[in-house]
């Protein structure tokens, strides 16, 4: 029988393992590489040892088509996503930043050639941007782009794509976005480094209010080179992730000092691992 002593300490131990035990993974977007759109970015990535990158589907639109809408390209994307051993867990519409979907037109045509192109390269969450002058400010916006994602949403679902919402929305204001489109391919993609330094919204608190049913994949970034020296506390981040149970993949978002790309990305994410192991 085993003493209240050595129960206590084996349960200590326990605290201990679980904490080191990081549910989420981590990658990056190619576009902090400087590799937007650019397949080298996969082995850039395996090479800094994140576990995942995500990459986008370029901006600039050459006969009526996004740049990486190739099946070429598509087929080294995934040669290399085998050879480095690292998926393509993500995807950006990064057209969006021009066409704005708050607009309609020709941005439902990107979003749709994203779903598409989001399951050729064999990931699942579609990020959707909303910033600068495309983003989402009024409440009429808010309710254009909830009813352009019911179709989409649809869409979306036949495809088993995610598509995620990244803005300079509150919590609150995204969740009746969603609940708008009706679908359950519409989730959030929570940028901690959005929500603090521009909405000024209280991420922790948003991060638990949305729980991991809402949230399909989460930014980490600060203002500043390196994570932990800016206005956001890392820690109380990463345990609200752990607490509401999250367990996809978290991007680190950062930009590197002049000349510094793989020193600063290694330390960003040596930063959140080993903080990962004591929250």
């Amino acid at each position: 029988m085993i003493s209240r002593r050595g129960f206590v300490a084996a349960a200590a131990v326990g605290a201990r393992l679980w904490g080191a035990a990081m549910p989420w993974k981590v990658g990056v977007p190619d576009w902090n590489l400087k590799l937007g759109a650019n397949p080298d970015a996969v082995g850039v990535a395996a090479r800094l040892g994140f576990d995942g990158v995500q990459i986008s589907f370029g901006r600039n639109v050459e006969g009526g088509k996004l740049p990486l809408d190739d099946a070429a390209l598509i087929a080294r994307y995934k040669a290399l996503a085998v050879e480095h051993k690292l998926p393509i867990e993500g995807t950006c519409v990064d057209r969006l930043h021009s066409d704005g979907l708050k607009n309609g037109g020709v941005a439902v045509r990107w979003v749709g050639d994203s779903i598409r192109l989001t399951r050729a390269v064999g990931s699942q969450v579609l990020l959707l941007p909303f910033f600068g002058k495309q983003a989402t400010k009024t409440q009429a916006e808010m309710d254009f782009v909830g009813d352009a994602l019911r179709e989409l949403g649809a869409e979306a679902e036949r495809a088993q794509v995610i598509l995620g919402l990244e803005n300079e929305n509150s919590a609150e204001e995204n969740a009746r976005m969603m609940e708008r489109s009706r679908s359950a391919s519409v989730r959030v993609y929570y940028d901690v480094g959005n929500s603090t330094n521009i909405g000024g919204y209280d991420a922790e608190r948003e991060i638990r209010w949305l729980g991991a049913a809402r949230i399909c994949q989460i930014h980490l970034k600060d203002k500043g080179a390196l994570l932990g020296q800016g206005k956001i506390q890392f820690s109380g981040i990463l345990a609200a992730m752990r607490e509401i149970g999250f367990a996809g993949f978290a991007n680190l978002e950062m930009d590197f000092r002049a000349g510094m790309l793989e020193e600063d990305m290694k330390t960003n994410l040596k930063f959140v691992r080993d903080l990962a192991g004591k929250v």
